[in-house]
Formats: C-alpha cells, sequence, structure tokens
C-alpha cells in the first residue's frame, strides 16, 4: 500500500507539504524568531523585510513567529475533531449496522436530523451552546463529522456482516463485542482511513472559519483562523498579515486531500492490481534489459 501511495506524483507532493508542517509544528516553537504574544507598537504593521521574515501584525507582533506556533494548533485541532468524529460516528455505525432493527433506525434517524442542517450552522449552534473556544470549537466541528464516519461505517457493516466468516464466527459462540472488534471492524479500517486524511482537511478549514468569526481561538491565540479575523480589516495597507495564515491553510488543507486521493487509489482493488499488473511488466521488462 505504502509502495501504490508513494508511486502518485500528486501524493508525494502532499506527503512533503505535510511534512513541512509536522516538522513546524514539533521544532516551530523553539526556532521561531520572537515571541509570539509580544506586543510592539512602534513596530505596528511593519512589512516583510529585515527583522521580521513575514512582517508584523496590528499590534506589533511577528507574523512568522505566530505562524509557527499556530501550525500546531491548527493540526492540534484536525486530530481531535477527526478523532472524535471517528469515536462518536464510526461506534454508531459498527452498532447500528451490526444489530440492525430498532438499534439501527432509531441511530440512522439521529444522522439524518444531523444532516439536515448546513455543517457551519450546526458548528455554530454548538460553539454558541458551549461558549467561544478553541476547545469548543473541536467539539463542535467533530460533531458535525460524526454523521459521515457514522453512514460510512455503517455501509461497510451491512456488507461485511453477512459473509461466511461472521456467520462461522456466530456459529462457534464468540460473542457479538469480539466479532464486531476483532472481525467487523478491521474490514472498515480501509475507506475510514481515506476519509479521516479527507476530514482532517474539512476539520481545520471549518474551525479556521469559527476562528475567523470569533467563535473559535480566542485572543492573543495564534491560531491560522483567528490570525485572519484579526487581519481582514488590513486587507488592504497591509495584506501580508492574511496572506501568510491564508496561505499555510491553503497548503495544509491541500496537502491533506493529495494524500486521501493517494491512500483511496492505494486502497481500491481494481487499482492495486493495475499496479501489481504494471510493477510486473516493468521488472520484466528490466530482466529482458539485463539479459540483453
Amino acid at each position: 500500500m505504502l509502495a501504490r501511495v508513494w508511486q502518485r506524483r500528486t501524493a508525494r507532493f502532499g506527503l512533503g507539504i505535510l511534512g513541512l508542517f509536522l516538522a513546524g509544528a514539533l521544532v516551530g516553537p523553539a526556532v521561531a524568531p520572537m515571541d509570539p504574544l509580544e506586543q510592539d507598537l512602534t513596530r505596528r504593521l511593519t512589512p516583510p523585510g529585515t527583522g521580521h521574515l513575514l512582517g508584523t501584525d496590528e499590534f506589533g507582533r511577528d507574523v512568522a513567529s505566530r505562524l509557527l506556533h499556530g501550525t500546531r494548533l491548527s493540526l492540534l485541532v484536525g486530530i481531535v475533531s477527526v478523532g472524535i468524529g471517528i469515536a462518536v460516528g464510526g461506534s454508531l455505525g459498527l452498532v447500528t449496522g451490526y444489530f440492525g432493527g430498532w438499534i439501527d433506525l432509531l441511530g440512522m434517524r439521529v444522522v439524518d436530523v444531523m444532516l439536515a442542517f448546513p455543517s457551519v450552522l450546526l458548528a455554530v449552534v454548538v460553539v454558541a451552546v458551549l461558549g467561544p473556544s478553541l476547545t469548543n470549537a473541536m467539539i463542535a466541528v467533530g460533531i458535525v463529522s460524526v454523521p459521515v464516519y457514522a453512514r460510512l461505517v455503517r455501509a461497510q457493516v451491512l456488507t461485511v456482516r453477512s459473509l461466511p466468516f461472521v456467520e462461522s464466527e456466530r456459529a462457534i459462540g464468540s460473542r457479538d463485542a469480539r466479532i464486531l472488534v476483532r472481525t467487523v471492524l478491521p474490514h472498515c479500517l480501509a475507506p475510514l482511513l481515506v476519509q479521516a486524511s479527507l476530514g482532517l482537511a474539512t476539520a481545520i478549514l471549518d474551525a479556521a472559519g469559527l476562528s475567523f468569526l470569533g467563535l473559535g481561538a480566542q485572543p492573543p491565540l495564534p491560531e491560522w483562523g483567528a490570525m485572519l479575523g484579526h487581519g481582514r480589516e488590513y486587507v488592504i495597507h497591509a495584506p501580508w498579515i492574511l496572506a501568510a495564515p491564508g496561505t499555510a491553510i491553503l497548503l495544509t488543507v491541500l496537502g491533506f486531500n493529495l494524500v486521501g486521493d493517494g491512500l483511496r487509489d492505494a486502497l481500491d482493488p481494481r487499482l492495486a492490481s493495475t499496479f501489481r499488473a504494471d510493477a510486473g511488466r516493468s521488472s520484466w521488462k528490466g530482466v529482458r534489459k539485463r539479459h540483453a
């Protein structure tokens, strides 16, 4: 699978982008040139150049330092939000698809009600109830993604639960919990992995949107969406305030989407067989060249 993912140029490009941002999240705060919260009003709105690689914002804070610190926050938002969606939605889809009956009916009606609301509106409602903060924004984005994972896992379980190896598990007296965890769940991991990689991009984008509206990260946290929201008043006079976090969001979302496409192609059985055939032909050509 890893070989098939690496075979795609777009997937390699996406992995390269994500590798850079992951390195920035790990070592960025240590190598940041300045304190991201330190204000210097004498140097406010300084354009990019000597002393400030990406310029300063309306309070004289170094944009490059805030961008590096914000990388960790934004990636954390995506990981936590997707984790909530997988944990809640995956469990719901696993149980409803396996047991069926009134459990499936009740669970899917709850999912349908959640899908009836636009995702952004539902996230805004959740944050309005819990209160504006970065933690509540992560919870809201995670709740919004629950229906996607629930429907995905349920569809896989409906396909797997009637197969002979599951029936044999029931015949030997295995408990339902063991069948779900040891037999059914592994067959749901491939599409779940692809959806999670794509969902990370959506989660980062949704959390940035909430922060842009003032419902996510609160000042003075250097989160990318919050940086966009605070700098929108200076889009004409100091566009670098918005350019840095906007470009970071763009590249991160692009990287996750490219990697997700690569995983989807690698885990598709039809494309996998094509890859093996192409690899076999390539190796046979190499053998013929060496013998020649």
